[in-house]
């Protein structure tokens, strides 16, 4: 039987420390995961059974395995420190049999974005960003859809545009709506997206759909270093690599949807605390085919699984045991072909959720009509029904 593994390590170090070692979560401070998480050892957390393909039958199994760093610790520590600790934790996938190892969370974003460690590993490497960018961008189309806003009239924002992931979706979304603002800390960086987006025509296809524009006419493209930018975008997509949150209650204008594919999270949860007329969405998850049992509670719903995670499980699917996913440049070819094997084999973006609970129908609602009652038709004309 084919076969994967997958690393996560403890993002919410208290919380996640808790799953595996409920005691330790307990009884140390988020000070004393940190810095114990510099000497702990790769953990083996749990087989995953049951992933089976749609469209072949094939069933393939799993594991998770972590890292034990927290993102705060990746960030302090050395970079070689850091790789060194990633490649033990993919020694131990190797020795389970995994025919192919995805990176989660910030152990796809260190250094060079998984080209090291594919270098160090005799297993194949992916961070399952190529799929994430075309989970993201089709949940922000969903997310439009049922707030009423039409991406061709919309401003949309991606919050740390110049990152791998930020730039391809910036490029998808740059083909879609009516004015794009790019926000990063590098404002050179910044200029050179700008200029290269400049050259994307709309109608631009991704993940199986074509962009709804009724014109050939570009988005108007504006670049930002500062979060009060976000105050003029209907439609935000954040994908940082920072360690705290970035965006706050007071960044984001009535009626607002924000896709937080981040994690950490870049959306404090304060907004969800005092803003009920804004939809905030969790980025990328996907439902999984078959009767899969994880054997470990990472904070999805039974049978649902982070995108990044769908990408290494698709790819097993298929068997395509390669380096797929490495290193700061995805193209959009790369997004369309693995879109189209994950939706061969039967993984399918699920419904939303918004810090770890589901997003009902009934809050939907209530975001749609307090964002009425404080704009009742903005500036911008987008007219909500």
């Amino acid at each position: 039987m084919d076969s994967f593994a997958f690393i996560i390590h403890p993002i919410d170090p208290k919380r996640d420390v808790s799953r595996k070692f409920p005691f330790l979560g307990k009884v140390l401070t988020e000070r004393q995961i940190n810095f114990f998480s510099t000497f702990f050892p790769p953990v083996y957390l749990s087989e995953i059974e049951g992933i089976t393909s749609k469209a072949t039958g094939k069933q393939i199994k799993g594991w998770f395995v972590a890292c034990p760093y927290t993102p705060k610790r990746m960030m302090e520590l050395p970079e070689g420190t850091v790789y060194r600790k990633i490649v033990q934790t993919g020694r131990m996938a190797e020795k389970l049999g995994a025919q192919i190892l995805g990176l989660g969370a910030f152990t796809s974003v260190v250094g060079d974005a998984g080209v090291t460690i594919a270098k160090e590993l005799d297993v194949p490497v992916t961070t399952g960003d190529s799929l994430t960018v075309a989970m993201a961008v089709q949940a922000i189309r969903e997310a439009a859809e049922v707030m009423d806003i039409p991406l061709y009239n919309a401003t949309a924002a991606v919050v740390g545009a110049t990152g791998a992931i930020g730039r391809v979706c910036a490029e998808l979304l740059a083909g879609e709506v009516g004015r794009l603002i790019l926000i990063a800390r590098d404002g050179k960086k910044l200029e050179g997206l700008r200029d290269r987006l400049k050259h994307v025509p709309s109608g631009v296809e991704a993940s199986g759909m074509r962009a709804l524009r009724p014109d050939s006419a570009q988005a108007e493209i504006i670049i930002s270093t500062r979060m009060d930018s976000l105050y003029d975008a209907h439609l935000i997509l954040t994908v940082t690599s920072a360690i705290h949150d970035v965006i706050h209650p007071e960044n984001l204008q009535p009626g607002s949807v924000v896709c937080d594919v981040a994690r950490p999270r870049d959306v404090s949860a304060m907004v969800a605390a005092a803003r009920d007329d804004i939809l905030v969405i969790d980025g990328g998850m996907v439902d999984v085919p078959g009767p899969v049992n994880f054997h470990f509670n990472f904070g999805f719903p039974e049978g649902r699984a982070y995108a990044c995670m769908a990408e290494t499980m698709a790819l097993a699917l298929e068997g395509r045991f390669e380096d797929y996913t490495v290193g700061k440049e995805i193209t959009l070819e790369r997004v369309r072909e693995i879109t189209a094997i994950a939706e061969k084999h039967g993984f399918r973006l699920s419904g939303f959720r918004s810090f770890e609970r589901e997003v009902t129908e009934e809050q939907i609602e209530t975001v749609r009509r307090n964002a009425h009652r404080a704009v009742p038709a903005d500036a911008a004309g987008i007219k909500r029904t």
